[in-house]
């Protein structure tokens, strides 16, 4: 069930600042991760219209929202990049100069306190918005996909990222992540993989928040179906073998029993995603 080293790394959740976002036996502020959507074709805070209270913040002010998060008591964010253009591929996930990277660079100068976890999925930077390489055939490709996620989360790491996230659900995703990292001397950026990620349609504001929408299809072909719950361990069971430090279960709330059975059978640090259509539910009902 677990990798034994180097693949897995205990040391690698141990630092000051990353043990108590992974403690055991507490609930605070200080577990919480706060999402944050940075934009650089924008000079001015973007509201976002079905997330009422949050916005897109451009590059320049990045710091400044990230400072207030870290006031707020909250240790961590999660960093979307909206980048100024797209690609088939999502080229402009894995540059040196690209969003995100210029985004946590800007974080580490001038926020250094706050631990950056950077989101890897590829659906913001493709011109078609899905998680993935495209076929002609309109098929996700899932093994070209994973030499991307692997330049991606080097590219994150290098600017000073302390924690990837990836979230395509492309199998093999973290095995290849964790591969690329520890062959490029970043052996420990531990990684939080979102690996129990239904299909949902709790996502559909954070589709208008990162600028994803998809042009054809769904994304039922790559995420989970959410009447398997059997499914959900596989899952976990594979990214925790292929290297995963931390696991997710998304959406939170409606797969609470998911999120029960994966804590209980693996017992690895557990992240629980209160995802967009979540937040903007419970703000309608305020």
């Amino acid at each position: 069930m677990f990798q034994t080293f180097p693949v897995t790394r205990m040391r690698r959740l141990r630092s000051s600042r990353l043990r108590p976002l992974v403690r055991e036996t507490q609930l605070d502020v200080k577990d919480l991760i706060c999402p944050v959507f940075v934009d650089e074709t924008i000079s001015e805070p973007v509201a976002i219209n079905s997330m009422p209270g949050y916005s897109r913040i451009p590059l320049d002010m990045i710091a400044d929202e990230a400072a207030c998060i870290s006031d707020l008591g909250i240790p961590a964010l999660l960093l979307f990049g909206i980048p100024q253009e797209k690609d088939e591929i999502g080229s402009h996930a894995y540059g040196d100069d690209d969003v995100v990277q210029k985004a946590v660079r800007a974080i580490k100068k001038d926020a250094s306190d706050v631990i950056i976890i950077t989101d890897l999925c590829l659906c913001e930077y493709t011109s078609h918005g899905h998680c993935g390489v495209v076929s002609q055939k309109q098929e996700i490709l899932n093994d070209p996909t994973l030499e991307i996620l692997g330049k991606t989360a080097v590219s994150h790491a290098r600017a000073g990222a302390d924690i990837v996230a990836p979230s395509g659900m492309m199998d093999g995703m973290v095995k290849s992540i964790r591969k690329a990292l520890d062959e490029n001397d970043f052996a420990d950026t531990p990684i939080m993989s979102y690996a129990a990620k239904y299909s949902s349609a709790f996502y559909g504001p954070f589709r208008e928040a990162a600028g994803s929408g998809y042009s054809f299809g769904d994304r039922s072909s790559y995420q989970m179906d959410p009447a398997n719950s059997d499914e959900a361990l596989r899952e976990v069971a594979l990214d925790i073998e292929e290297g995963a430090d931390i696991i997710m279960v998304k959406p939170g709330l409606p797969y609470l029993d998911i999120i029960y059975r994966v804590k209980k059978k693996f017992k690895m640090p557990t992240a629980a995603y209160h995802v967009s259509g979540e937040y903007s539910m419970i703000k309608a009902a305020a």
